[in-house]
């Protein structure tokens, strides 16, 4: 007779062995997405001197979403391709001024695949936060290889880095690499690939390229055929796209020859509309990056996996959007939804899939470019169905509407809204639910926490400073030293823990070769690289700076510069709850530089 302790080993062992045969089945998923390369910017969609052979095989054997649209620019398309939820609900509707950072209480695509029993990785730029709570590391990739900011040469970014050779944080900690960043981030993913399939457990990589942003540089094997024909910079941006394309035909065809093509959903998307291409092919639409019209955020999205019969080049028509990615990965991949999240996209598999006949409503989305401090009802916003786009924008407190029938009129150049009065009646609803539900929260900004083992010392940086205007935002910026008012501002924080803390006020950071230049000093341009100029290679002026003075939760401190320091630092003590820090540096004459970086340290 059997026991039933026994008989109780054999179910369980049953299931173990029933669990690991589902792992094994589940599908892996490679998700590319590049930054500015818009629709145009691929000789598959009509671009008559840019060459991508590679992508266009990709595509050509693909399930492409014709009229998919993101933000106009980068960390808001992020902050919906990784949660589901409308860029403006996420707290990310800028790329600096601390509206970049993706608000705590979001569930990323990492930390969903991650509790699903993924290995999940992420490559290259994130750019929705460079602090703690907010990095990839800590919303749910466990392996993570970054440059800082939106892009390589950043305030954020490890100093002097320039797209080759550089310094980029490995899973927390800042390590040197070798080669041009793009080939770096695919390499990574390949060292992650091989240990998840050694682990025999499937796997999310994310690899995002900062490439082709400007700063434009490319290896100059692939910007090369571009030269005799155009400008520097068109040529290094043409050459960064197909320097992009040859590593996406490099990890296909590595991929196929590890046995893992068929079952990869392989994913190849960018972020925005092109920053870079618009002059030579414009895509056939209106607008590049940062426009409310369709060439600002409509872009290419191809995703191919054999198992799943998503091939053969099938065209899905019907509008899709960013907030759509989480909950469709989420069903392709069978992995659980994170409890008591809503999505405001919803999963298209009816459409990918060629054996549904999809009875797929007449939905609409809204995508907009605010690029603010806090949001501007109307600002550049479109709000779009398969055939309409009402595009507004907000002049001067007042807004301005144009209706387009973009079947008919795909370059919006004539404004229909007289003839169709109950077709922009319809979008205008929908967007002011959508901006009622939403306005509530703009108030409750990201705060950077302070006093949490995972980031101590805290290293802030000028990129997220809280400015009416713009911030210096790259290393250029604070070489330059701009002291316009509006380039001074504050950090919003929140203390974890109360206790006492040290503050270190720098101008240069604390790395590399500027770690001991003083506050005051000049340094040289760094080196040159490929391409265009790079924002290493401007001069560091020296600036005045007597006194330095530290502002937060109610205290208000000063010291002495000494002659030659490269910081100065405070002690204070810091209640549990939220603050603000603003730091700078004060000339003899009323001169005012702030403080660019500043260590947060609990002592």
């Amino acid at each position: 007779m059997i026991s039933s302790k026994f008989l109780r080993f054999i179910v369980g062992f049953a299931s173990l062995i029933a669990s690991f045969s589902v792992a094994a089945d589940k599908p892996n998923v490679v998700f590319v997405i590049t930054d500015d390369q818009g629709y145009g910017d691929l000789s598959i969609h009509g671009n008559p001197s840019l060459k991508t052979p590679n992508l266009d095989a990709l595509a050509k054997d693909s399930v492409r979403l014709q009229d998919y649209h993101v933000a106009p620019t980068c960390s808001p398309s992020r902050s919906a391709i990784l949660t589901g939820h409308w860029t403006d609900r996420t707290g990310v509707w800028h790329t600096i001024n601390g509206r970049s950072m993706l608000r705590q209480n979001e569930v990323t695509l990492g930390q969903i695949f991650k509790d699903g029993g993924y290995a999940t990785g992420m490559f290259g730029k994130w750019h929705l936060g460079d602090n703690y709570p907010f990095r990839p590391e800590d919303r749910g990739f466990t392996e993570v290889l970054r440059h800082g900011g939106g892009g390589v040469g950043q305030t954020p970014d490890f100093w002097d880095n320039a797209y080759f050779h550089d310094t980029y944080f490995h899973n927390k900690k800042p390590e040197k690499t070798e080669g041009f960043c793009t080939d770096v981030y695919f390499e990574y993913a390949k060292k992650f690939i091989e240990t998840q399939v050694a682990a025999d457990k499937p796997f999310l990589a994310y690899i995002s390229t900062n490439a082709p942003h400007s700063p434009n540089h490319a290896p100059p094997e692939f910007a090369a055929p571009y030269l005799d024909d155009f400008s520097v910079a068109v040529a290094n941006f043409f050459g960064m796209v197909a320097n992009i394309d040859h590593n996406v035909g490099e990890m296909r065809q590595w991929l196929s020859e590890k046995g893992l093509a068929e079952n990869t959903i392989f994913i190849f998307t960018t972020d925005n509309g092109t920053a870079g291409g618009r002059t030579v092919f414009d895509g056939g639409m209106r607008g590049a990056k940062g426009s409310e019209y369709d060439g600002g955020h409509r872009v290419p999205f191809f995703i191919h996996w054999p198992n799943g019969n998503m091939k053969g080049g099938r065209l899905v028509e019907e509008i899709t959007g960013h907030v759509d990615v989480v909950p469709t990965l989420i069903d392709l991949c069978d992995v659980p939804a994170p409890k008591g999240v809503v999505f405001d996209g919803t999963s298209i598999r009816p459409l990918l899939d060629d054996k549904v006949d999809a009875d797929w409503p007449d939905r609409i989305l809204v995508t907009d470019s605010q690029r603010v401090k806090d949001p501007i009802k109307w600002r550049k916003s479109s709000v779009m169905t398969s055939q309409w786009r009402l595009v507004s924008d907000s002049v001067k407190g007042k807004p301005r509407h144009e209706l387009y029938d973009i079947k008919a009129d795909p370059k919006q150049a004539k404004n229909v809204i007289a003839e169709n009065p109950e077709a922009a009646k319809r979008l205008k609803k929908f967007y002011n639910d959508w901006w009622s539900e939403i306005e509530p929260t703009f108030g409750s900004p990201a705060r950077i926490i302070l006093g949490n083992l995972a980031e101590n010392p805290t290293r802030l940086t000028s990129h997220d400073w809280i400015t009416e205007g713009s911030t210096p935002w790259n290393q250029a910026h604070i070489r330059g030293a701009d002291n316009k008012p509006q380039n001074r501002g504050f950090w919003y924080l929140e203390v974890e823990t109360s206790g006492d803390y040290e503050i270190e006020l720098r101008r240069w950071p604390n790395e590399g070769s500027v770690a001991k230049v003083g506050i005051s000093e000049e340094i040289p341009p760094g080196a040159k690289v490929p391409g265009g100029p790079s924002f290493r290679g401007r001069p560091g002026k020296s600036v005045p700076a007597k006194t330095a003075k530290l502002k937060m939760a109610g205290q208000t401190l000063e010291a002495a510069v000494p002659e030659g320091a490269a910081s100065v630092k405070f002690s204070l003590k810091l209640e549990k709850g939220p603050a603000e820090l603003e730091a700078t540096f004060h000339g003899e004459n009323g001169e005012i530089t702030g403080a660019y970086y500043a260590y947060v340290k609990k002592l």
